[in-house]
């Protein structure tokens, strides 16, 4: 049997269950000692003692809750120190399926606050070492309402069109320093992301949800492809490279000192 090489220390936020969780198994499977981070104490143990005993990597649980200022504040302090972590998965969010008004505000607050804010700040905490280092990879999880925010809840689209922006920023930054960085963008796929949002997955139609270990292994291949948007359902690549060469078709006509002759502004 060949060796596993070590591949350095994978984070990964939300690892208790779900698409973490998933994560956490394939990483493990390729070399990567992990840094496995939820508020679930009692599954990241059961997790990180599963994957201890079937790869013999290092795991290290840290329960924390990403929403609260001083628990990502000591997250941010192990990802900007430990000199061995070479992959940061942002996977930790919530949703909501709830129209805006029905919804509750600090509810929406607090959605921004795990969604952006604590995402954006793990990245700051670990991008500058990944430029000095001249490698890292940064994988973060958006959705396909980034693209599509009229299919649920209008903060929870925005939330995620943040990371896909977020992301593209950081490529365009990033990847001549030698830093990866992924966006992955979920359909919906069978967590319990949809118990906690109102929306039970089973009221969903069976042919549009994926399961969460075939998302994984299609985000994971879409980044050894060097793909910076992966959108695991999308049937053609085609597709999404259409959709950025029309975005980047704006580009020369999005700031002018005029405006448009449409507008009939004197």
């Amino acid at each position: 049997m060949d060796a596993i090489v070590q591949k350095g220390t994978a984070v990964i936020t939300g690892a208790s269950s779900g698409i973490g969780a998933v994560y956490a198994d394939r990483l493990a499977d390729q070399g990567y000692d992990l840094i496995l981070v939820a508020r679930n104490r009692g599954r990241l143990m059961q997790l990180a003692d599963r994957l201890t005993t079937a790869t013999g990597q290092s795991i290290e649980v840290v329960d924390a809750d990403l929403g609260n200022e001083a628990d990502l504040r000591r997250v941010e302090k192990i990802v900007r120190e430990d000199a061995s972590i070479s992959m940061l998965v942002n996977n930790a969010g919530i949703g909501g399926a709830a129209p805006l008004l029905d919804s509750e505000v600090d509810k929406m607050e607090s959605m921004i606050n795990l969604n952006v804010i604590a995402l954006m700040r793990l990245t700051y905490a670990i991008a500058p070492r990944f430029v000095e280092r001249g490698a890292g990879t940064i994988v973060n999880i958006s959705s396909i309402v980034a693209v599509a925010p009229e299919i649920l809840n209008g903060v929870y689209g925005g939330t995620k069109a943040f990371v896909l922006a977020f992301s593209q920023s950081l490529h365009h930054e990033l990847f001549s320093k030698g830093v990866r960085v992924q966006a992955v963008l979920p359909g919906a796929t069978r967590t319990e992301f949809w118990d906690i949002a109102g929306q039970p997955v089973d009221n969903l139609p069976e042919a549009i949800v994926m399961a969460a270990d075939d998302l994984v292994d299609a985000a994971l291949a879409g980044l050894d492809l060097g793909e910076l948007a992966t959108v695991p359902s999308l049937p053609e690549e085609k597709d999404w490279a259409a959709f950025e060469t029309a975005r980047a078709a704006l580009g020369p006509n999005l700031s002018h000192s005029k405006p448009a002759a449409r507008y009939n502004v004197a």
